[in-house]
């Protein structure tokens, strides 16, 4: 059976300022890519944090029916904050710890709703480490960021 991988990655350039997300989806049964999708889009006025959000959420809210999905981001930001921060913010009426509002509230609600419909791994992995598909992922959110440079 197919194992489904979404690799995403965000990229800013100056932080806030242009900013692109990238997806690749892949298909595989075991190391043979079976089938591959790839994403991408950008804002002109972002944060590198908002565009590692909006690559996760566009991964999951592409697929059209719900799916068994790993996906592998480099940002401990989206990792830590879906599978930890994020049931003490919806706890605390979207609020930190701290009492202050979560940054990027709107994206986490999004990315929450997302996930929700998917049985999802998320993974991390070291960017600008030579991982190929994180390195592809980070070259499609550089082309999703060109238009607004």
């Amino acid at each position: 059976m197919a194992e489904l991988y979404a690799f995403t990655d965000g990229a800013c350039s100056g932080n806030p300022g242009p900013g692109g997300w990238g997806v690749l989806l892949q298909a595989r049964q075991g190391e043979a890519v079976l089938k591959e999708r790839t994403l991408c889009g950008g804002e002109a006025s972002t944060t590198n944090n908002r565009m590692e959000l909006l690559a996760a959420i566009n991964a999951l809210e592409v697929l059209e029916r719900a799916s068994s999905i790993t996906v592998v981001t480099d940002s401990a930001y989206v990792k830590n904050g879906v599978t930890q921060w994020i049931h003490g913010w919806k706890r605390n009426g979207w609020k930190t710890s701290a009492k202050k509002p979560v940054k990027n509230a709107e994206l986490w609600q999004r990315l929450d709703a997302a996930q929700a419909r998917h049985a999802v791994k998320w993974q991390w992995v070291k960017g600008h480490a030579g991982h190929p598909e994180n390195e592809r992922a980070d070259e499609l959110a550089r082309a999703g960021m060109a238009p607004f440079k």
